[in-house]
C-alpha cells in the first residue's frame, strides 16, 4: 500500500464517519416529528426506538459473516447509501408500516455500516503503526453536530421531514459514493501475525469480553447524557427550558474536541493511560452532575463527561484490533454489538431508577459502571506506537 493510498483511504473513511454522524443525528433529533407524522403513540414509540438498535446488532452480526467473503470496504460502500435512503424514506412515508420498514432498513444498514467503518479504521491504524482511530470518531462527532444543527433549522422553520432530509441526502449520497472509491484496509487481516486471542484465526470471546463490557458501560453513559441531560437540568437542577437544550450540545462539542486531540494523547502517554484518565474524568463528571446545586455546576459535569467518555469507544475498537490482529474484522463486528446493548440498557435503566428512587441517585449508576472500566484498562495495551504491525513508511510520511 502506497503512502498516497493510505492518505486517500484515511480521508475517505473520515468522510464516511462524518456522513454517518449527520444521518444519525438527523434521525434521533427529529423523533418527536417522526412520532407526529406517523401517529405513533407514546406507548408504541419505545418499541420503534428499541427496534433500531436491536436490528443494528443483527446487522453487525451479519457483517461478521459477510466480510469472510466480501471485504469491509465493499460492505461500507453499499451500507452507507442504504442508511441515507432509509433516512429519506422515514421522512417520506405516511403509514405506520412505512415507518416500520424505513426504520428497519435503517437499523440493519447502520449495524453493517458501523461494523465495516470500524473494521477499516482498525486496519488503517495497523498500517499507520500509530493511533489514528480517535480522528475518525471526531469526524463522526462533527457530523453529529452538523446534523443536529440541520435538524434545528428544519424544526425552526417548520419544514416537513422529507423537505429537511432531501437536500441533505442529495448532497451526502453522491459524496459518500465518490469517496468510497478510495476505501482501503491498509493491511489485510491474514497478513498480520497471530495474536494472543487467535488460534488458527479463531476468536476467543473470553479475551474479548472485557472490551465488550467497556463498550456497554461507555454507551450506557453516552445514552444517559443523550436522553436525560435536558430533563435533568430542567426538572432536577432548576434550569430554564432554553438552558436545558445546552448540555447535550456542550457534550457533543467537548466530545469533538477531545477526539480531535485524543490521538496525540495516545501516542504520547499510551492507550491504557488515556482510557484510565478518560474513565476517571467521566466518573467525576457524573459525580458533579449528581451533587450539583444548580444548572451551571451541572453544565460543568456534562462538560467533563464529554471529555472523558469521548476516548473510550474509539480506543475499545482499536484494542480489539490489536488483541486479535489475525481476526480483527470478526472482533470488531462482535464488539460493535455491545454498542447497541449499552444504548438499549442505558436510557431505560436511568429512567427506571429516577422514577423509583431519584434522578440524582440514578446518575451514580453510570458513574460506577464507567469506573469499572479501570478494572479492564490493561486490555487496551500495548500502546499503538509499540505495536509492530505498521508500515514504517506510513510512520514517517506526511499523512495529514
Amino acid at each position: 500500500m502506497t503512502d498516497a493510498g493510505l492518505r486517500y483511504g484515511r480521508a475517505s473513511l473520515r468522510l464516511s464517519f462524518g456522513v454517518q454522524g449527520v444521518a444519525f443525528a438527523l434521525l434521533v433529533t427529529r423523533i418527536p416529528a417522526i412520532q407526529d407524522q406517523y401517529g405513533i403513540s407514546d406507548a408504541l414509540l419505545p418499541v420503534f426506538l428499541a427496534a433500531v438498535p436491536i436490528l443494528a446488532g443483527a446487522g453487525s452480526v451479519a457483517t461478521e459473516k459477510v466480510v469472510a467473503r466480501i471485504r469491509p470496504g465493499v460492505v461500507l460502500r453499499w451500507a452507507q447509501p442504504l442508511v441515507l435512503l432509509a433516512l429519506l424514506g422515514t421522512g417520506a412515508g405516511r403509514e405506520m408500516w412505512h415507518a416500520a420498514v424505513a426504520l428497519g432498513v435503517f437499523g440493519l444498514s447502520v449495524g453493517a455500516l458501523d461494523a465495516s467503518m470500524n473494521m477499516l479504521g482498525v486496519s488503517l491504524q495497523r498500517a499507520y503503526g500509530r493511533s489514528i482511530m480517535l480522528g475518525f470518531h471526531a469526524a463522526y462527532s462533527l457530523g453529529g453536530i452538523a446534523g443536529a444543527s440541520l435538524a434545528w433549522v428544519g424544526a425552526r422553520y417548520d419544514l416537513s421531514l422529507f423537505a429537511s432530509y432531501l437536500p441533505v441526502v442529495a448532497v451526502l449520497l453522491p459524496a459518500a459514493l465518490a469517496g468510497s472509491r478510495w476505501y482501503t484496509e491498509g493491511k489485510r487481516p491474514e497478513e498480520a501475525g497471530a495474536g494472543p486471542g487467535t488460534t488458527g484465526g479463531s476468536l476467543s470471546f473470553k479475551l474479548l469480553l472485557p472490551l465488550c463490557l467497556v463498550m456497554s458501560f461507555a454507551y450506557i453513559g453516552d445514552s444517559t447524557v443523550s436522553n436525560w441531560s435536558a430533563k435533568y437540568l430542567q426538572d432536577v437542577l432548576g434550569g430554564s427550558e432554553q438552558l436545558a437544550t445546552v448540555p447535550y450540545n456542550v457534550y457533543m462539542v467537548t466530545t469533538l474536541l477531545g477526539r480531535a486531540v485524543g490521538d496525540l494523547g495516545v501516542r504520547r502517554f499510551g492507550a491504557v493511560a488515556v482510557v484510565r484518565g478518560g474513565s476517571l474524568l467521566a466518573a467525576g463528571g457524573f459525580a458533579v452532575v449528581a451533587v450539583a446545586p444548580g444548572a451551571w455546576v451541572g453544565m460543568l459535569g456534562f462538560t467533563m463527561l464529554g471529555f472523558g467518555l469521548c476516548v473510550i469507544v474509539p480506543q475499545t475498537f482499536a484494542a480489539a484490533g490489536r488483541l486479535f490482529p489475525g481476526n480483527s474484522d470478526a472482533a470488531v463486528a462482535r464488539l460493535n454489538i455491545f454498542n447497541y446493548v449499552g444504548f438499549l440498557v442505558g436510557s431505560p435503566l436511568v429512567g427506571a431508577l429516577g422514577d423509583a428512587w431519584s434522578y440524582r441517585g440514578a446518575m451514580l449508576v453510570p458513574m460506577v459502571l464507567v469506573l469499572a472500566t479501570l478494572v479492564y484498562a490493561r486490555s487496551f495495551g500495548p500502546d499503538p506506537d509499540r505495536y509492530g504491525g505498521g508500515h514504517e513508511r506510513a510512520r514517517t510520511a506526511d499523512v495529514g
